[in-house]
C-alpha cells in the first residue's frame, strides 16, 4: 500500500491547472522518475477535468488507482496509489487536504492566475499516509478487532480441545471403575467357594 502522488487543482475550466502537489517516486529508477512524474501530473489533470463539482471518484488505470475528489470552489484533489491502499482512508485525506488548502488560500488566491500556491502540508502527509492503518482511526480499530478475534479463536479451539480431553477420560474413568467391579465380583466369587475353616 503505498501513495505516490498528493496533487491540488484547479478544475473549474479546462485544461485543469495543477497548485501543488508532491510525489514519492522513491520505488522508480532514477532514469524513470521524470517520465512518471509527467504522466501523473498529466493524468491527474484529465481525471480533475472529469470530476464534477461535489463529486468524488476513484479510476483504475493499469496498477495505479486515481482517487479524485472535486470543491464547489473550483479545486479537485488527487491521489495516485497502488490498488491495495484503501479508498476511504484516501478520500479522508483528500477532504481534509482541500479544507486546509482552501483555509490557507480562499477561490481569489488561485482563480484567474496560473500560478502555483505552495502548501508544504503535501509533504507530511505523503509521508505520514504511507501506512493507512497508523493515520486511519477506524483501520486502527479494526486492526486490533482483527487481533482479537483471532486471540478468541485459538482460546475457544484449546476449550474445546479440553473439554475432549476431560470427555476421554471421564470414558477412560467409566471404564476403569467398570473394570474393577467385575474384578471384585470374580474375586468374591473365588474367595467364596474356598472358605478357611
Amino acid at each position: 500500500m503505498k501513495i505516490l502522488y498528493i496533487g491540488i487543482l484547479r478544475n473549474e475550466e479546462k485544461p485543469a491547472i495543477e497548485l501543488c502537489a508532491e510525489r514519492d517516486l522513491s520505488s522508480y529508477s532514477r532514469f524513470t522518475r521524470t517520465s512518471v512524474g509527467e504522466f501523473m501530473s498529466l493524468f491527474s489533470k484529465t481525471v480533475a477535468e472529469r470530476t464534477r463539482p461535489g463529486q468524488r471518484q476513484d479510476v483504475e488505470e493499469q496498477s495505479y488507482t486515481f482517487h479524485a475528489y472535486a470543491r464547489s470552489e473550483g479545486v479537485a484533489g488527487i491521489i495516485i496509489s497502488d490498488q491495495e491502499y484503501p479508498a476511504l482512508v484516501a478520500h479522508q485525506l483528500l477532504g481534509k487536504i482541500l479544507d486546509e488548502f482552501l483555509a490557507k488560500y480562499p477561490r481569489s488566491a488561485f482563480s484567474g492566475a496560473a500560478k502555483e500556491c505552495p502548501f508544504p502540508a503535501l509533504k507530511e502527509y505523503i509521508v505520514k499516509y504511507q501506512d493507512p492503518g497508523q493515520a486511519d482511526s477506524i483501520m486502527k480499530i479494526q486492526k486490533e478487532l482483527d487481533e482479537t478475534k483471532i486471540v478468541l479463536h485459538k482460546t475457544i479451539e484449546s476449550v474445546l480441545e479440553r473439554g475432549e480431553k476431560i470427555d476421554s477420560l471421564v470414558a477412560k474413568s467409566d471404564g476403569l471403575s467398570a473394570q474393577s467391579k467385575m474384578f471384585y465380583t470374580q474375586a468374591k466369587k473365588q474367595n467364596s467357594c474356598c472358605s478357611v475353616m
